[in-house]
């Protein structure tokens, strides 16, 4: 019998047990009566045991997806250690568990240890613990039949270090239209970042592919799972690009058997929370006139005062922040308050409670508080009312003067500041006027026009959120214990310092890639734009390199797009699986354009791909070409940012809103000079398809393709179609 034989056979067995096992556990708890009573003690114990049968329903078809043989330092027999999605124990007392959780020290082990004789360790509540790793064993099983056993280090054997062949083989599965879980394939980078610690602002950038949404997902499983007293998954939330990415990632933690965790687009949150109307189409077609050549957008390849990169600013916060203290300190009336004749609060008196006594609050509280005092003391001064009709008469007229001297208040409501400080509507002397001169005349007049419509676009959010943060208290329900920011680089210092404010101890994760950042009108342009928002100590940088989607020539091509078109350095490493040549056709005639596609898209089908997308310069163009294409292929989906779902299949869509998705194949139609420019932001634009194809990637193109996508030809690119 063979070595792979034997360790098969020895695998089968351990499957059959542990099947058996689990199969009994499930057996018995499932005879045991649901307690549905009132009894305190006995509903957690029913919890128990309904969260016991759960993980034990969950587990039954793959208990597990790798093994360790690991020996402490002086202490005992070498064990073998089962990793799984699902901790599992056996009922024996004593027994080392069934099945290690993937989140537990131990099980650290299985993604940092990378080969070697040396001792390995790991951090456990009780210190280091070190001691030898004698096999690292990957196994696949679906639905409780073993399937594949790939030892990726055997001690005893003498052949080489851990490799990367039980990697390759997961990466060359086609993908269905659900981004999974990489629970069996987190490697010693990814699963440092995942163990970090909570009260950190990490920081990400991650090439196209380097699985950093999914880390980022699997953080916050190991979050609940290490801090599961301080946590808790209601409290945490992930800020997505759109509905249908949420839709995208939405089987990832309940495949790692965490729920409740919130997950929203920023701009719906943040409209929530001001109790304001910002529509999806609202935003698509910012997005479109932006990606269409809208000027007052600004001009993607200038670093100037575009209106979103402004009001994403921290000089746009400072400013706010400014106008707040201003209107502060000149909001109290300048006469004393008087309810009827003859009675008269002083203002002195006024002030103290407002600049004193509430100081604490925050102004809108204050306000309120203010005014509460004032008709506190209007009903204890009618008490000394000589008779009941003059009582009345009193109360009349200061109902009428309170309510009077309420509206000599400023309305301390965000938007209607808002408008102010872009003079949509008059500031009434709250500020002086030199105060609001350093907004850009641009910025001002373009976003003057919209709020004069009542328009509230996206890149408004940060700076109405935060006059109501500064204007109210935040309340203890609204504040998170994690925040994950997903497209990082579309997000801007603003956005980033508000939700600071909403978070406890600065626990962040924040991922995104520089050289993906499309959305320059409001991104940022380096990391340091968010570092600089947190002290050094509350903050760490991580670099994920590795590409782990594409083939090796889809990214050595994508590498040289980054190299000759935005002169980049921050170029993905690939695992080495090779595949097909990426291809540049030529269309045969720009008449014979849409057939050229459809030609293409056959080819592709052929091979049985799950996913295919075309991807478009514009919106417009998809449209126009999924009629062209839809009668041949009815099911294919057409893509244009206001979908909560996404199908799977067949796609069509542009190029800008394909990011943070993954296709079998690709293809990029009208890769040429009349729809991609010689300028580094179109050929981020050209870097964000090419990274969307995990196995084929074909671009279709005019006369002239782009400088950066001309390059000397390799072995990684061929011309023209495919042979028949």
């Amino acid at each position: 019998m063979s070595a792979f034989q034997s360790a098969y056979q020895e695998e089968q067995q351990r499957l059959q047990e542990v099947i058996v096992e689990i199969d009994r556990q499930l057996e018995r708890l499932r005879g045991i009566p649901v307690y549905t009573g009132h009894d305190f003690t006995e509903q957690v114990l029913e919890a128990g045991r309904e969260e016991k049968r759960q993980a034990l329903a969950k587990s039954l078809p793959e208990p597990y997806f790798g093994r360790l043989d690991f020996q402490e330092n002086g202490v005992g027999e070498r064990k073998r250690l089962y990793i799984g999605k699902v901790g599992l124990d056996k009922e024996e007392a004593g027994e080392y568990p069934l099945v290690i959780d993937w989140r537990a020290p131990v099980a650290s082990l299985f993604y940092s240890f990378t080969g070697g004789t040396e001792p390995a360790s790991f951090e456990a509540p009780e210190g280091i613990i070190e001691g030898l790793v004698y096999l690292k064993r990957n196994v696949v099983i679906r639905k409780q039949i073993l399937e594949r056993v790939s030892d990726t280090y055997d001690r005893e054997s003498g052949g080489p270090a851990v490799s990367d062949e039980f990697l390759v083989y997961r990466l060359g599965e086609n993908k269905d239209h659900r981004l999974r879980d990489i629970v069996s394939t987190i490697q010693a980078e990814q699963d440092q970042i995942i163990r970090a610690a909570r009260n950190t602002a990490l920081i990400i950038q991650g090439v196209a592919g380097s699985g950093k949404t999914t880390v980022a997902l699997h953080r916050l499983a190991y979050l609940l799972y290490q801090y599961k007293e301080q946590v808790s998954a209601d409290k945490m939330i992930i800020f997505a690009p759109n509905l249908m990415f949420l839709d995208y990632i939405s089987d990832v933690l309940p495949e790692l058997g965490v729920g409740d965790i919130q997950q929203r687009t920023f701009a719906d949150w943040a409209a929530e929370q001001l109790d304001i109307h910002v529509t999806s189409q609202d935003r698509l077609e910012t997005m479109a006139q932006w990606f269409e050549g809208d000027p007052r957008l600004g001009t993607p390849d200038v670093d100037g005062h575009t209106s979103g990169r402004y009001k994403g600013s921290l000089e746009l916060m400072k400013l706010i922040q400014t106008c707040v203290e201003t209107l502060e300190a000149g909001a109290l009336p300048g006469d004393d308050f008087s309810p009827w004749d003859g009675a008269v609060l002083p203002r002195e008196t006024i002030a103290e409670w407002y600049f004193k006594e509430y100081r604490p609050y925050p102004l809108a509280k204050r306000k309120e508080r203010v005014l509460t005092r004032i008709h506190r003391w209007v009903e204890m001064e009618l008490k000394k009312s000589p008779s009941a009709a003059v009582m009345k008469e009193r109360k009349k007229k200061a109902a009428q003067r309170e309510k009077s001297y309420a509206g000599k208040w400023p309305k301390f409501e965000p938007l209607a500041l808002y408008k102010m400080l872009f003079g949509a509507v008059k500031s009434s002397g709250l500020w002086p006027e030199e105060l609001t001169s350093a907004i850009p005349d641009s910025v001002k007049s373009a976003t003057r026009s919209d709020l004069k419509q009542n328009v509230v676009r996206e890149e408004d959010l940060p700076g109405l959120l935060y006059f109501h943060c500064l204007l109210n208290d935040i309340a203890s329900d609204q504040r998170f214990d994690h925040i994950v920011i997903d497209e990082a680089q579309d997000f801007s210092p603003f956005q980033v310092a508000v939700l600071d404010m909403y978070v406890r101890g600065h626990s962040f994760t924040i991922l995104g890639d520089l050289s993906q950042g499309i959305h320059a009108y409001r991104g940022v342009h380096a990391w340091e734009e968010m570092s600089s928002l947190f002290s050094e100590e509350n903050t760490a940088y991580y670099a994920l390199t590795r590409s782990y989607r594409s083939t090796m020539e889809i990214i050595e091509f994508a590498n040289r797009v980054l190299e000759n078109g935005v002169r980049s350095d921050l170029l993905a490493v690939p695992v080495f699986r090779s595949g097909d040549a990426v291809r540049l056709i030529p269309y045969s005639d720009p008449a014979m354009r849409e057939e050229d596609i459809k030609q293409a898209m056959r080819a592709l089908l052929e091979k049985e791909y799950r996913t295919v997308a075309v991807l478009t310069r514009t919106l417009q163009e998809a449209k126009a070409l999924h009629a062209a294409l839809n009668p041949e292929w009815p099911e294919l989906n057409l893509i244009d940012g206001s979908e909560q779902t996404y199908q799977g299949g067949l796609s069509i869509l542009p190029v800008y809103l394909s990011k943070g998705f993954e296709f079998d194949a690709v293809v990029m139609a009208d890769a040429d000079t009349n729809h991609y420019a010689d300028k580094a932001w179109d050929a981020k634009l050209m870097y964000v398809g090419c990274t969307r194809a995990l196995h084929e990637l074909w671009l279709l193109h005019g006369t002239h393709v782009p400088r950066y996508v001309d390059a000397e030809p390799s072995e990684i690119v061929a011309k023209g179609w495919p042979p028949a």
